[in-house]
């Protein structure tokens, strides 16, 4: 059993709640359908190096919570925006027992304007929003160099090409696609990696809302 097994158990207990932020007909499939996924983020290798790590839209804390009962070493800030979701991340926290994680509740458009400016190794994002707005989100909190790690299903030829048209707007380039099999039955599931390329670009962050209103690369 891994070190980490104890606190993904609790996890998975407060997953099967009803309350939990999570589509009630995955919860009694949670083990294989989200802490899973989430651990698969770790066969890239910026999430097994990465020291500091932001999840966007942390939601129920997949992947944020998953890895970082995973990687004790490294520190995990959890950006959700909605205050019952924060409420959510922090008894799961608390419940986990993880010295290694942060709940910020707040947008990260705000968290970038100030002591998260190029502050993170790695972002993680998963099924949060389209290619080309995780990519602007994350530009301003990655130092360059930085890696940003995308969970998504099937691959969209559309999402893609307005990464690319968006990619120097951001300083941020596509790296690699990689499919993963999880779970039975998750034979469409991707994994995204980009890397920052240059300093944030001027005009970074936008208003909040901007990104996913009107992302880069959007014809």
């Amino acid at each position: 059993m891994s070190a980490a097994e104890p606190a993904l158990e609790i996890l998975v207990e407060l997953l099967s709640d009803p309350g939990a932020p999570i589509a009630a007909s995955t919860a009694p499939r949670a083990r294989e359908v989200h802490i899973a996924d989430s651990l698969s983020g770790l066969e890239l290798e910026p999430l097994r190096s990465s020291a500091r790590v932001a999840d966007l839209g942390s939601g129920a804390g997949l992947p944020g919570l998953v890895l970082a009962a995973s990687r004790p070493e490294a520190h995990f800030d959890l950006i959700e925006s909605a205050s019952r979701k924060c409420g959510f991340l922090r008894d799961a926290v608390r419940r986990m027992g993880l010295e290694n994680a942060e709940v910020l509740c707040e947008r990260s458009e705000d968290r970038a304007r100030g002591v998260g400016r190029e502050a993170y190794d790695a972002i993680t994002a998963r099924a949060v929003g389209r290619l080309a707005t995780l990519a602007e989100l994350a530009s301003p909190l990655l130092r360059d160099g930085g890696a940003l790690v995308a969970w998504k299903g099937g691959r969209s030829e559309d999402e893609e090409a307005e990464l690319e048209r968006a990619a120097d707007h951001l300083a941020m380039e596509p790296v690699e696609i990689r499919p993963v099999r999880p779970y039975p039955g998750s034979r469409h599931r991707h994994i995204h990696l980009l890397r920052k390329n240059g300093p944030t670009p001027n005009g970074l962050p936008r208003r909040p809302g901007m990104a996913a209103k009107r992302p880069f690369g959007s014809e």
